[in-house]
């Protein structure tokens, strides 16, 4: 049977971060719904955990009733945990469901049992989150499972996918390929394990890759239950993929598989408002940002001040924190003289204590006191371990008035009810001039795409998927393309930090015709990059996995 003989008519994604917002993964998945849900409707389902409260309910998930009620009467309720069924309230409102993992536990050693016996992975060393992920990600198996059985016991012919994301639903595709062969496996890997554990450790993962035994770093690093269950689920996927070119070679060397597609990740452009929304949220945007930054120098900033992000997880190295913030020190030089003002945020969740009640004081008045500790818009519970912090203060960016460089600290979740900007990400994010990215290990880079999709001209490193894909399909040009690839490597720190403070330099430097010209560009970058372009990786993804699974029935 080839690939085009038969069709998907049900598709299952698995993910910790369905209706759970803790990184990348959500913005992917929730970004991707929408142009799924046009090409496969309601049979597209997400299986997320239910670790809700009636004290802290998801704020995605909407209980309503769906088509999948007569599965939950007749055959759910064979199920040795509670599951619920609604939507998920993103664009595209697709079918989800939430399943209550905590009753696998009682069976936790069995379940590790029969994933030695039958796919030899090894869950002796498990620590941490690798509990939970398992047990959750057998109770979404099982959801597949019973679905797919009620329906084919219905008389529905069922060509299904069962795509799972990340190592943390691993155990999830083996219970698959164990208990329901007739289904097609797909697994995707958003980072790898040991690659993210190599860089974290700070060791050099880039010149060094052709040496690197998985294996063996997963026993140096501690790491070995994860990366047993990771290489594992990759080897036995019927089809295995990563979101970009340098995750695959990544994958190749730790995990002993390439994938079979690599499945880029895209935007959606419902997102982003247009027109004159567009210029009414720049403008609100921009005056919150500038308020409260002018609240914390002690001086009113000028409208047209210069405004640069870095944001994403709090992986100091990963992320390329510390070069960013190594970049804004060396400014502070090279814009000695210059008149206009360049003001830089680091918008990274640490462990916020809350906003700070002498600044939400200060905001309510109309001038501008200068606030101590002045790089700071939230408190800290661990001032004396947070590295952002502590390298500001190392490099004593304390936003002199004198000087016509400032950086601007906020550590914590930009939800919007944060307390000081009470304004979500992805509203602030129009308001500013340009944003950086100069990340080092980065399978993908959501950050920098998001940033274009709002018309904010990026810089970014060739060390990210996403800055391969652009050196790979554009002009490497803030103006033409509205993005700067920056070569990185294991061995050039400095020389990237010079480069980063002159695009920067650069940027607050042009024309206003410039300026417009590069935020057009990068509009139009961003919808090259947009689901509806990408989509076609992951059905051929599908296809692969649904060929694998015709010749096994």
């Amino acid at each position: 049977m080839t690939r085009n003989e038969e069709k998907v008519n049900m598709l299952f994604e698995t993910s910790w971060e369905v209706c759970n917002k803790v990184g990348g993964i959500y913005t992917v998945l929730s970004t991707k719904a929408s142009t799924l849900h046009k090409l496969y409707g309601d049979n597209v389902i997400f299986i997320g955990p239910d670790v809700w409260t009636a004290e802290n309910p998801s704020p995605d998930f909407v209980p309503t009733p769906t088509a999948l009620r007569q599965w939950q009467k007749e055959a759910a309720c064979k199920l040795e945990f509670k599951v619920r069924v609604g939507r998920w309230d993103i664009p595209g409102k697709p079918r989800v469901i939430l399943v209550d993992f905590a009753p696998l536990f009682k069976r936790k050693d069995a379940i590790y049992g029969e994933v030695w016996e039958r796919f030899g992975v090894d869950s002796l060393h498990a620590y941490g989150d690798y509990d939970e992920a398992c047990m959750f990600s057998v109770a979404a198996a099982k959801v597949v499972e019973s679905i797919v059985k009620w329906m084919e016991q219905n008389g529905q012919k069922v060509s299904s996918i069962a795509h799972f994301d990340e190592w943390t639903t691993g155990m999830g595709l083996l219970y698959t390929k164990a208990h329901l062969p007739q289904a097609g496996t797909v697994f995707t890997a958003h980072a790898t394990c040991m690659g993210r554990s190599i860089c974290g450790n700070g060791k050099p993962l880039y010149d060094y890759l052709p040496g690197y035994n998985g294996d063996q770093m997963a026993f140096e690093l501690n790491m070995q239950s994860k990366h047993s269950l990771e290489k594992t689920a990759a080897n036995r996927a019927d089809c295995f993929t990563t979101v970009s070119k340098v995750t695959g070679i990544e994958s190749g060397q730790l995990l002993n598989r390439v994938p079979d597609v690599v499945t880029p990740n895209g935007f959606e452009a419902s997102f982003v408002p247009t027109g004159k929304k567009y210029d009414e949220a720049r403008a609100v945007a921009r005056e919150r940002l500038l308020d409260v930054a002018s609240h914390l120098i002690g001086e009113r900033l000028a409208a047209d001040s210069f405004l640069v992000l870095t944001s994403g997880r709090h992986e100091f190295r990963n992320k390329g924190i510390d070069l960013f913030i190594d970049a804004i020190n060396k400014l502070r030089t090279d814009r000695a003289g210059k008149q206009r003002k360049v003001v830089a945020f680091i918008m990274v969740p640490g462990w916020c204590n809350g906003p700070r009640a002498d600044l939400q004081h200060e905001l309510k008045l109309k001038g501008c006191h200068r606030l101590p500790n002045e790089c700071m818009t939230h408190g800290l519970h661990n001032y004396d371990s947070d590295a952002i912090y502590g390298k500001l203060n190392y490099l004593g960016m304390h936003n002199a008035l004198h000087e016509n460089v400032h950086i601007i600290y906020t550590p914590c979740y930009l939800n919007g009810d944060d307390g000081i900007f009470n304004l979500s990400y992805y509203n602030l994010l129009p308001g500013f001039d340009a944003s950086a990215f100069p990340s080092y290990y980065e399978p993908w880079g959501y950050t920098p795409l998001e940033s274009i999709a709002f018309g904010v001209p990026t810089i970014t490193t060739s060390l990210s998927g996403f800055g391969q894909w652009v050196l790979d399909t554009a002009v490497n040009d803030l103006i033409s393309t509205g993005v700067k690839v920056l070569q990185r490597s294991d061995s050039n720190y400095s020389h990237v930090v010079d480069d980063l403070a002159r695009c920067i330099n650069y940027l607050a430097d042009l024309s206003q015709d410039q300026i417009l010209r590069a935020r057009a560009s990068s509009l139009d970058t961003a919808e090259r990059a947009a689901w509806s372009q990408f989509i076609s990786h992951y059905q051929n993804a599908y296809a692969i996995a649904l060929e694998a699974a015709q010749r096994r029935r």
